[in-house]
């Protein structure tokens, strides 16, 4: 049995179209052992003096204030080790991703826990887990004029990679607000590839 952690993120929730194939690629796994995150409804706080205290801390020298925030990160990161698929949705904000899910970022990219620096350099400590981003955005950033302004899928690669999440496939549904006929056409061709990878993840 795979362990899939399935992260949602759209400020949208359950009717945005990044949750909904998500969702449906996460489901279609057989033998999934499923875990989600619906990070727009758990709304974790953003990090503070306090979180940055506790990761420096000794669990035992720590506020009740930090405690329950690395509790928090604790959890978090035993979850994501725990995956063997990942998947991620998230809608475009403003050119890069919901704040929800910048929040979990913070929370689980944390030195000695998920990368660490030695004399060769960083190394990613949650490796061999394969990674799905389904991505979504009202407009086209994969190409043309608007892809300078694509921080979603750039910055995703390069944290997830940071951590050592480099198995990474991308699920994309664009132009959901060029008109009912385009965004009809990004569902299908995003389910399309949901269906390939299911099968793929099933075995």
């Amino acid at each position: 049995m795979k362990n899939v952690l399935l992260l949602t993120s759209s400020p949208r929730g359950e009717a945005a179209f990044s949750t909904q194939v998500a969702t449906e690629l996460a489901q279609k796994i057989e033998g999934a052992n499923l875990t989600t995150r619906e990070l727009w409804r758990d709304n974790f706080p953003h990090i503070t003096p306090d979180f940055i205290g506790a990761i420096h801390t000794p669990e035992d020298g720590r506020t009740p204030e930090q405690s329950a925030l690395a509790a928090i990160s604790d959890e978090l990161i035993a979850e994501l080790k725990a995956a063997d698929i990942v998947i991620i949705a998230s809608g475009m904000i403003n050119f890069a991703i919901p704040s929800t899910l910048k929040a979990w970022i913070d929370y689980v990219v944390r030195s000695g826990e998920t990368f660490n620096y030695d004399a060769n350099g960083l190394e990613g400590l949650v490796k061999g887990k394969q990674t799905v981003l389904v991505l979504a955005t009202g407009g086209i950033y994969s190409e043309g004029p608007m892809a300078p302004m694509n921080f979603q899928e750039p910055y995703l690669r390069t944290v997830l990679g940071f951590i050592g999440l480099t198995e990474v496939e991308t699920v994309l549904i664009e132009g959901s607000n060029l008109g009912p006929d385009v965004a009809a056409k990004a569902l299908a061709s995003a389910r399309e590839k949901v269906a390939e990878l299911s099968v793929t993840y099933s075995n």
